[in-house]
């Protein structure tokens, strides 16, 4: 494999690895929420989350 290939390979892998972290925060984010019971929040989340995925 090239250097540029696996670079690419790389970058690839980190930019995956960084929207799970963030669907993951995101989830945590809104079962707090829910816990809470602030909708409004759970609805602001759930908004982010449809434009994310």
């Amino acid at each position: 494999m090239s250097t540029a290939k696996s670079r690419h390979s790389v970058k690839q892998e980190v930019a995956k690895v960084h929207r799970a972290n963030i669907l993951e925060n995101l989830e945590h984010r809104l079962q707090v929420a829910r816990s809470r019971g602030d909708q409004e929040l759970v609805r602001q989340l759930e908004k982010e989350k449809e434009q994310i995925s």
